[in-house]
């Protein structure tokens, strides 16, 4: 069945969609400068902060795991509600850690939730946003984590400052989860906002109900990787890198401060004004992506992430390390800022309109793996050489990462106009 294209209505995707991942990613946001400062204060040595901070996007990636299955199952707001529950479990056992295999755990959980979260909310927009609006929207919801990252350090430098504890700021993402969690209880489901588009959806799923089961009893995540080998293994390639560079820049922050002696307040501050940064230029990548093309958006974005990586590896033992630090900071963002969605997009324009999760749980778990292993090559290149050294290298992987994408992208998705765009 044809739907013809729809206008988007913003409010409709505001409330149920938008406003429980803005609660999300603030609880995310306030942990992420100060991991690697709770793991210090266990006893933990550089690399091995390095290695908890870097069990969040482990977590993520093995969420990807069943997260597709998951929402195929359940629903996206389901699937939400028990990953703010498996978050919450996460952040409980960190406030109340008496080592660092403890403190680890309650990282780990916090990402399986943080991935299960983020696949549902992407699997929505793809099945429900009109093509014409689909860059735009997904840019959106990355502007909204990214409000979340900014918003969320700036709490967590006055409940430092306030309490005196590091951990405090794990209850900040606890108390994130239940708004979250509270929202999606008492609002209806965000599908009936989508009126005719929602029905064909459920028809859609209700007339493939039989065999979509089979399926998923048959072609778990690991199949749909080898069944999409070829987009992943070249495309994915650039994307794995792209997302080990964001991942490597929420890493690679707080550790640098850590390394040059920057407080815990001033750290969070720093990174919430980089925040703020990454998120005022949300919506330019998500124009640039529909009016120009999804390339003119991820390779500016990935060289920029990459020279800022560079540019942090010489400057460390400067004697003025701090202005470098922050100026490195503000240049991430920047880089950053304009790449909000891109991955989504990409997966979403790539993903099988009848039923998009798997594809998209693939892709994601795809570009998680550059997430989670950036944090595990830092903390393993600072164990061996020098935190200085891991910024550089990454910033080289980066450089690559731009060539792969700048080759294979125009070949997987030419480019063009979405109409209405």
């Amino acid at each position: 069945m044809t739907i013809a294209p729809q206008p988007l209505k913003w409010r409709s995707i505001a409330l149920p969609v938008l406003l429980p991942t803005l609660l999300f990613s603030t609880g995310e946001g306030a942990v992420i400068p100060i991991i690697p400062l709770a793991a210090d204060s266990l006893g933990a040595s550089l690399a091995i902060a390095g290695l908890i901070a870097a069990l969040l996007t482990l977590g993520e990636l093995f969420g990807n795991i069943p997260s597709g299955w998951v929402i195929s199952r359940v629903g996206e707001r389901p699937a939400m509600i028990g990953a703010t529950v498996l978050s919450m479990i996460g952040m409980a056992a960190c406030l109340v850690a008496p080592n660092l295999v403890v403190l680890g755990v309650g990282i780990l959980l916090a990402g399986l939730g943080a991935a299960v979260f983020g696949l549902a909310r992407h699997a929505f927009m793809t099945s429900f946003v009109p093509l014409a609006y689909r860059a735009r929207a997904l840019s959106t919801l990355g502007g909204a984590f990214r409000a979340g990252f900014f918003i969320g350090p700036f709490i967590t430098a006055a409940v430092v400052e306030a309490t005196g504890s590091t951990v405090a700021a794990f209850g900040v993402h606890l108390v994130a989860c239940v708004g979250a969690a509270v929202i999606l209880l008492t609002l209806r489901d965000p599908t009936a906002s989508f009126g005719t588009v929602a029905t064909v959806r459920l028809d859609r799923r209700e007339l493939r109900a039989g065999e979509l089961e089979a399926e998923e009893e048959s072609s778990g995540l690991f199949r749909t990787v080898w069944q999409s080998r070829g987009v992943l293994g070249r495309l994915g390639l650039g994307i794995t890198v792209l997302s080990a560079l964001r991942a490597s820049r929420q890493v690679i922050l707080p550790l640098w401060a850590v390394s040059i002696g920057v407080s815990a307040t001033n750290t969070a501050l720093i990174i919430g004004v980089a925040g703020a940064v990454d998120f005022a230029l949300f919506y330019v990548g998500g124009q640039i992506m529909d009016r120009f093309g999804r390339l003119w958006a991820a390779v500016p974005s990935l060289v920029g992430l990459a020279v800022g990586h560079i540019l942090l590896s010489l400057t460390h033992d400067s004697t003025v390390n701090l202005g470098w630090f922050i100026f490195a900071a503000m240049f991430l963002s920047v880089a950053n800022g304009p790449g909000s969605g891109i991955i989504m997009t990409i997966g979403s324009d790539l993903a099988d309109p009848r039923d998009p999760a798997p594809f998209l749980g693939a892709w994601r778990f795809t570009a998680n793996l550059g997430g989670a292993a950036a944090p595990l090559a830092i903390a393993g290149i600072t164990a061996a050489a020098s935190l200085a050294i891991a910024a550089g290298a990454i910033g080289v992987i980066g450089m690559l990462g731009a060539v792969a994408i700048a080759r294979y992208l125009p070949r997987y998705l030419p480019t063009k106009r979405a109409p209405g765009g």
